[in-house]
Parts: structure tokens; C-alpha cells; sequence
């Protein structure tokens, strides 16, 4: 379903057209406009030169965001593929335990 949503960044209104929710884009450009006005009060710059500041340093937080998660995927792989080894020596041992349980039960036979 298609929304028209207008949100309001550093004092101008934006129409967009998304499938998100409203709430959503509310969310998103409150975000941006928290990101440009940090530019603005930081740096004597126009608008504009805040809007390309600004997506700079959203973009700086999303490959950082992206390099975090990448680096969480990989230590969770490794978690498990630790615990599938795990797993395989546990019924690597089960089935040894059993083994000798046998060999045990043989003996007090005798």
C-alpha cells in the first residue's frame, strides 16, 4: 500500500510517496533533520552544505553499522560451528560411553 507522508526537515515540508508505514517516515525524517540541525549548530554552513554533511554522517553510521554486523554474523558462525562440533563429539562419546557400558555388563557376566 502506497503512503503520501509529509515530514518536516529543518523547517521545510517533504512529501514522500512510500510503502512505509507513516510513523516510519515520521521517524526517518525526524532523524535526518536531528542530523542536519547537529551540522548546522556545529558548522556556519548554508543548507545544502548541511544536507551533504549530514548524509555523510549518516552514511559514516550505516558502514559502521554494516561492518559491526558482518563482524557479529562471523562470531556467531564460528559459535556455531563450535557448537556442531560440540555435538558431534558428545555423541562421539555417548555412543563410546555405551560401548564400553556393553563391554562393562559382558565382564560382570563372567
Amino acid at each position: 500500500m502506497t503512503n503520501h507522508v509529509t515530514v518536516k526537515i529543518c523547517g521545510e515540508e517533504y512529501t514522500m510517496i512510500t510503502e512505509d508505514a507513516a510513523e516510519y517516515s515520521q521517524k526517518v525524517g525526524s532523524y535526518v533533520s536531528e542530523k542536519m540541525q547537529d551540522v548546522l549548530n556545529s558548522a556556519k554552513v548554508g543548507l545544502k552544505d548541511a544536507a551533504v554533511l549530514a548524509a555523510m554522517n549518516i552514511a559514516d553510521e550505516l558502514f559502521k553499522v554494516r561492518s559491526a554486523d558482518e563482524q557479529l554474523r562471523t562470531q556467531v558462525k564460528g559459535y556455531l560451528d563450535e557448537a556442531g562440533k560440540a555435538k558431534s563429539q558428545v555423541s562421539d562419546l555417548k555412543r563410546e560411553n555405551f560401548r564400553l557400558q556393553q563391554k562393562l555388563d559382558k565382564y560382570e557376566k563372567k
